[in-house]
Order: C-alpha cells, then sequence, then structure tokens
C-alpha cells in the first residue's frame, strides 16, 4: 500500500514529465495496486477446507444398519484387555505385536492387571465384502467400579461374556451378568485360556448354562494370549448384535458416558449419539446443568482420538468444546446433550445416579510444608475421577489433611497410588471407615462420615433415636471343601446367611448380609487366606439397619488422641481396643513420668498400656546409712514424678502416628 501511495504522489508532483515517463508510472501504480488488492481478498476469504481422510471416507459410507456397539463382561483377570488387543490387531486398528493393554491407559492398570476407568475404541472390520463399524468398550472388572460398567453397557447392544476356562464362573462374572441382563444386552458366551493346561472348557460351560441358564452350543473358544480362534468373535458379533436404532434426520440427543481431562483442550467427552448429528461448530446445551457450549472438534477413538468432521446416530465417540469446559464437575455422566433451540422436541435419556462414597479415610502429608503439593495432587486425580468426595479438615498431631471418600477399598487403594507414582506424594493414610446415620429423636437425619462428628455418651443416650449402619448382599464363590472356613468367617462378622448353593458338583455360592465396616477391614484378605486364593467376593447394597454404633477413642494420660478414633459396633469395642494399646505402646518413646494408654468409649476405659518411666537411682550415694533416709529420698522422688505428671505434656513424634496407622 507504502508502494501505491509514494506512485500516486510522483504522478502528481511531475505533470511534466514526458508521456512515455508518465505511462510507465501509471502501469506500475496499477499493477501494485492489483497486486495489493488480490492478496488483501485472498487474506480475508474462508480458508480452504481440510481433505477428508480416507478413514473418515470409508466410515461415512457405512449406514447405521452395520454399526455395532459392544463390550466385554468378564471377572477381574479373565482376560478382559488382552483380548481387546487382539480384537484391534485383527481389525487393523493396532500393528499387531507392539502393544500391550492398549486401552489400559493408567500405570496403576498396567500395574496391577485391572481396569479401572472405562476405555473405548472404534473399529472397522470387512465382512462378506461389507464394512462393518465396531464400538468397543472394555469396562473395569471390579465390584467398586460398578458405576463405570453401568454406564458403558446403557451405550451398548450386546456383550461378550467372557470366562476363564481354569477358574470358571466367578463372583464378579455373576454380578456383571445381571448388569448386563438388566440392560437387556445381547450376551455371546466365550471361553478364554483354553491353552492353560489346567483349562476345562466344558466345565467352564456347564457353569454358564446352569448359573446363567443361557444357551451356550454357540460358544467361542479362544486364547486371547495366543490369537487361537479369536477371529471367530468378530463375525460372531455381526450376526448375533444388534444395531444400534437411531435417526441422524431426528434433533440431536446425546449422553455424555464419560469424560477426562485434557491440559490443552479442557474437559474431553465420550458419548453415545442416538439421534441426529453433531459437528464442529454446534452450539449445545446440557439438561442436566442448563450451560450451553460450541463444539471445538468431534472424533472417534481410533484406538486415541482422531478427528471426524461429524458424529452421527449410532456412533461412540469423543468432542470437546472451544472454549473448553474447564470445571469437570460440569461433566455430569449420564447428562442428556441437545442443540440450542431441540430442548423441546427432545427427551432426555434415564441418566445414572452419581456413585455413592462408602469408604472414607484421612490423608495427611507426612511433611506439613507438602500440604500445597498435596492438594495439588487430589485436584489433578479428582480431574478424571468424579466419584471421589473431598472435605479439608486438620488434626492437632498430624496437622492439615484432607477426608476423601471413596466407592470401596480398591478404589482407595488404587487412588492411593496413583498420589504416590504419578504425583510423589508422601501420605499417611488412616483405616478406612463406613458412614453412620443417625436419627435424632426430634426425627432429623444425619449421615456421618467423620468419627470426630459423632455425638457424645450423653447424647447418644440422651437425644438420639437410632443408629445405623449400612449393609451389603456379599456374594462368595469358592470350592466346597473351604465351605465350613467360610460360614465361619461371615458369622465372626455378624453376617446373616441368605442363600446357599451349588452351581457345579464341586463349586459354591454363598450369600451373605454383612456388615460394609466388616467388609473394608480386611474381609477379602481373610476370606483368601482361609480359602487358599480361591475364592471370589463380589457385593452390592443392602440398605442401612439399626445398630449399636459407638466411638472408640484413644488416651494418653486421659487426653484423647484426635488422630485416632473409630466408630465400630460395640462387639469389636475390646479386640481392637486391646490391639490399639498394645500397637501405640511400641511406637511412644519413654518420659520422665508415666504414660497411660488407654482405649474408652466415652468415660468407659476397656484397655490399658503404661510405659514406665525413666528411673534414677536415687539410692546410688547411699552406703550404710538407716532405712529413714533411704525412705526419705524415695518420696522426695515420688513426690517429684507427680509434680512432673501434672504438667508435663507427652511429645508424640509425627513418626509414631506413620508407624501405627501403617498397614
Amino acid at each position: 500500500m507504502r508502494g501505491c501511495l509514494q506512485l500516486a504522489r510522483w504522478l502528481s508532483a511531475a505533470p511534466n514529465c514526458p508521456a512515455t515517463t508518465r505511462l510507465r508510472l501509471h502501469s506500475s501504480f496499477y499493477n501494485n495496486a492489483a497486486r495489493f488488492f488480490s492478496s488483501s481478498v485472498a487474506r480475508n476469504a474462508s480458508p480452504p477446507k481440510k481433505p477428508v481422510s480416507d478413514l473418515e471416507k470409508r466410515i461415512a459410507e457405512i449406514p447405521i444398519e452395520r454399526f455395532r456397539n459392544f463390550c466385554i463382561v468378564a471377572h477381574v483377570d479373565h482376560g478382559k484387555s488382552t483380548l481387546s488387543d487382539r480384537l484391534l490387531e485383527l481389525t487393523g486398528t493396532i500393528e499387531p505385536g507392539q502393544n500391550k493393554q492398549v486401552l489400559d491407559k493408567l500405570d496403576v492398570e498396567r500395574e496391577r492387571g485391572i481396569t479401572v476407568k472405562a476405555q473405548t475404541c472404534s473399529m472397522i472390520y470387512n465382512y462378506k465384502g461389507e464394512d462393518y463399524l465396531l464400538h468397543l468398550v472394555d469396562t473395569p472388572g471390579h465390584v467398586d467400579f460398578r458405576a463405570e460398567v453401568s454406564r458403558s453397557y446403557a451405550s451398548c447392544g450386546g456383550a461378550l461374556l467372557l470366562v476363564d476356562a481354569s477358574q470358571g464362573v466367578q463372583a464378579q462374572t455373576v454380578a456383571n451378568f445381571y448388569l448386563a441382563f438388566a440392560q437387556g444386552l445381547e450376551l455371546i458366551p466365550v471361553i478364554n485360556k483354553v491353552d492353560l493346561p489346567s483349562a476345562d472348557p466344558e466345565r467352564a460351560l456347564e457353569q454358564m448354562r446352569s448359573s446363567f441358564e443361557i444357551d451356550t452350543s454357540n460358544a467361542v473358544m479362544v486364547s486371547a494370549k495366543t490369537g487361537l480362534n479369536v477371529e471367530q468373535l468378530l463375525p460372531a458379533v455381526i450376526e448375533r448384535i444388534p444395531a444400534p436404532v437411531g435417526d441422524r434426520n431426528k434433533p440431536l440427543r446425546m449422553l455424555l458416558v464419560d469424560s477426562w481431562y485434557d491440559n490443552y483442550k479442557g474437559v474431553v467427552l465420550l458419548v453415545r449419539i442416538f439421534d441426529g448429528e453433531v459437528k464442529a461448530g454446534d452450539q449445545l446445551i446440557s439438561f442436566a446443568t442448563g450451560i450451553k457450549y460450541f463444539v471445538g472438534e468431534v472424533g472417534l477413538m481410533y484406538p486415541n482420538e482422531t478427528p471426524a468432521t461429524i458424529l452421527r446416530a449410532g456412533q461412540v465417540g469423543y468432542l470437546y468444546f472451544n472454549p473448553g469446559m474447564k470445571r469437570s464437575q460440569e461433566a455430569k455422566v449420564g447428562d442428556t446433550y441437545t442443540k440450542v433451540g431441540s430442548q423441546k422436541q427432545v427427551e432426555p435419556l434415564p441418566g445414572f445416579e452419581e456413585p455413592k462414597s462408602m469408604v472414607f479415610v484421612a490423608a495427611y502429608p507426612v511433611d506439613a510444608d507438602h500440604f500445597e503439593h498435596l492438594e495439588d495432587s487430589i485436584n489433578q486425580l479428582m480431574l478424571n475421577d468424579r466419584s471421589i468426595t473431598v472435605q479439608k479438615e486438620s488434626s492437632e498431631a498430624l496437622g492439615a489433611g484432607f477426608r476423601l471418600g471413596f466407592l470401596g477399598t480398591l478404589h482407595c487403594s488404587v487412588f492411593e497410588d496413583r498420589l504416590r507414582q504419578e504425583h510423589g506424594a508422601s501420605i499417611i493414610i488412616t483405616p478406612p471407615t463406613v458412614p453412620v446415620k443417625v436419627i435424632w429423636k426430634d426425627g432429623k437425619e444425619e449421615i456421618i462420615t467423620n468419627p470426630a462428628r459423632f455425638p457424645n455418651e450423653d447424647d447418644v443416650r440422651l437425644k438420639i433415636a437410632e443408629v445405623q449402619e449400612p449393609y451389603v448382599l456379599a456374594t462368595l464363590t469358592f470350592p466346597d471343601e473351604y465351605l465350613g472356613k467360610a460360614i465361619e468367617l461371615c458369622e465372626a462378622n455378624r453376617g446373616e446367611q441368605k442363600s446357599l448353593e451349588y452351581f457345579t458338583p464341586t463349586q459354591v455360592i454363598l450369600k451373605y448380609e454383612l456388615p460394609l465396616a466388616q467388609l473394608v477391614d480386611d474381609f477379602f484378605g481373610k476370606l483368601k487366606g482361609y480359602t487358599k486364593g480361591y475364592a471370589s467376593l463380589d457385593y452390592e447394597e443392602a440398605g442401612w439397619r439399626a445398630s449399636r454404633i459407638v466411638k472408640l477413642q484413644l488416651l494418653v494420660n486421659k487426653a484423647p488422641v484426635d488422630a485416632v478414633s473409630r466408630l465400630v459396633h460395640w462387639s469389636q469395642v475390646n479386640r481392637l481396643g486391646r490391639q490399639w494399646v498394645t500397637k501405640f505402646k511400641e511406637h511412644v518413646d519413654r518420659q520422665l513420668f508415666e504414660v497411660i494408654i488407654q482405649a474408652a468409649v466415652g468415660r468407659n476405659v476397656v484397655a490399658r498400656e503404661t510405659i514406665k518411666p525413666y528411673r534414677k537411682d536415687v539410692l546410688a550415694k547411699l552406703h550404710a546409712s538407716d532405712v529413714s533416709r533411704r525412705r526419705k529420698l524415695l518420696e522426695k522422688q515420688k513426690e517429684g514424678r507427680k509434680k512432673l505428671k501434672a504438667v508435663g505434656n507427652v511429645v508424640i513424634e509425627h513418626k509414631a502416628f506413620q508407624a501405627f496407622l501403617a498397614k
């Protein structure tokens, strides 16, 4: 532009120059002007469209009748993740042999060999000359992550019912089967690990027939590890699992299945489209929160995030917003989304209840200076796991910390591992406790998760009508030779037998109603010990029951130690009290005066240990003195000790709590 203006100035300043020169200047001016205007138009024109990839063209040609959404139903460690790897290799989604547990993305999942978060992946499979779009959801097997399982099932039309050929049907196979059956999923029986020397496929099939009353004549026998017969699974999925129902011409109706946090994109949503279609630039609204968002990108998990132009009815994919969703609390799992303006035309899908925390622990940093680091670490992990509840709390003994609520003990253990591994946190975790419900005489109900907030003995006697604790229905499966030991363990933990049945001549399913507090107190560890590792356990909520719950406290020289208190059933008080005082005595240093350690419920002391003081021999300097002189010195020492005990404070080292609370 500057060059054009300069030329204009020359033309106006030189009217008397020769005609040829003026002509040259004119043409130069017009060329510059033309160049400027053409570049300006090019800058303001819309950018060229991105070329559509071959993968997207291929997917766009597949109608909804050739979509299949399925998951894998199985017990922990029966081979779900390995089978997922083989299916991804078979469809060319990943290179064979290079990856292991592709869908287990957390370190803790790979280490423990368990699935914690449900993951999804899309595959294209050519069957009889036609392309099919398959969406596989890899779900957790453990009972603590049942919320992940149930919402994953809602996005599927069928499932592979996977059973280990050597272990047979286990407790979580039973529980997850009923969840899938309740969702109306089409089930394909699959027997895995048939290559093991201990494999007995016929026994596993018989267990499936008798336990689930399903037809096993067309079951598929595979070895996910070696790839044996895995190629038979995908044709079975295509032929037997129904295609999703949906209409891409209707207004958008989209279910939020899961979400995770990305540092650059904000919250990324995993969604299942039931009707309509969604693309970048659409404005969506949430039925649960009423907040509006603009879509930034949509795509498929193939197996990682692969952008696409559009997601349509029947597909499972991901999307994120621009500007991004910053708070993962806005992404309510089970929520329905639609386009702005279509809210009145769309019925929200039946959502899922938010998972309830049933196991609580307190977490404190080993070094008080690391509190902020621990807070940041917990907040980052909560971005990917909204089922955890967090409250700040402080203790005189351990300083500032957090009270954390979890779905179960494995969930708590996994979270603790992630804090230590991914964030390098040094923490002290208190033993797990469960909530109790207090019903006051005026009819008010209160759920208490922190023992410090439990009413004192006088209030319990005078103002409280009833205290209730949560119960669960536990399903135990094991060989019948351990039946006596298993029943003994359940009865010792205040259990009430509901049913006992043989689902093979040698395998037993035992159902007991147990207090959840007994279950979190290493019940599964004891069960494994009694049955030499052959037992499996699953449980579901069974409501609240009235119970005699008391607060057990640890006292040091009659002063309560606030970091160590617990709500327990009256029958457990003596055993726990003796354990506490014996263990705490080992970790408290001797003082110059006597230290008394007691376990008490209110004013009632149930156990006591005494730490003797350091003793100076005041008679050492005496030789042949009379007895009254000796007695006088001993009396003087005794008076000194009394005075010291009255004014002295017991200093309990931080390391003592660490050792006492260690598992």
